[in-house]
């Protein structure tokens, strides 16, 4: 318990909103992802993972979705909307094509049916990656949040189809007993 406490800790000390900012800080590192000018981030609320782009890249242009609220950050374009809705949002589909990097922490609410819940990871997850796949420039890079589950295998293989490099990631913040793992992506 301590472990995932000093990580909200450190999170807090520097002014993020969310522990999670250190998974994508690690995986960003361990790609060498640099170039990210266009970023779109799915699922963005409470906003650790835009914050972080903005703080290490002020150029960045971030647009940010969720269905639920999220605090402005100054340089992030928030849209509270369902990521379904993406293409109703004229500053994203202008820019469809000419994003560097597409992140999402996205998770649905669980139910704790298994079975269920499995599923609606997966159905989120092939959406995110679609976005990604229309929305990338060619060498984009997807981050993004699954779990390990039965569907993990199918969602890699789909990734490989559309992508040039596939890798997973369990980064040191999340906590050891979760089942959350990140799939990195090279269109």
């Amino acid at each position: 318990m301590m472990h995932s406490d000093n990580w909200a800790l450190k999170a807090k000390q520097l002014g993020y909103r969310s522990r999670a900012v250190f998974k994508l800080e690690e995986i960003l590192k361990k790609t060498r992802t640099k170039r990210y000018k266009n970023v779109l981030d799915l699922g963005a609320s409470p906003g650790a993972w835009s914050q972080f782009i903005v703080k290490k890249n002020s150029n960045a242009n971030v647009y940010a979705l969720d269905i639920l609220d999220m605090e402005p950050i100054e340089g992030v374009s928030f849209f509270k909307k369902n990521i379904e809705q993406i293409n109703n949002i004229p500053q994203i589909l202008k820019l469809k094509g000419d994003f560097n990097l597409v992140i999402s922490d996205i998770a649905p609410n669980l139910s704790g049916i298994k079975s269920v819940d499995n599923e609606n990871i997966f159905d989120l997850n092939k959406l995110t990656v679609n976005i990604a796949l229309n929305f990338l420039c060619k060498g984009g890079t997807l981050i993004m949040k699954t779990f390990q589950n039965s569907f993990l295998k199918t969602l890699r293989k789909d990734m490989e189809l559309s992508f040039k490099i596939v890798q997973t990631y369990k980064p040191v913040a999340s906590k050891k007993q979760s089942g959350e793992i990140y799939l990195y992506g090279v269109k």
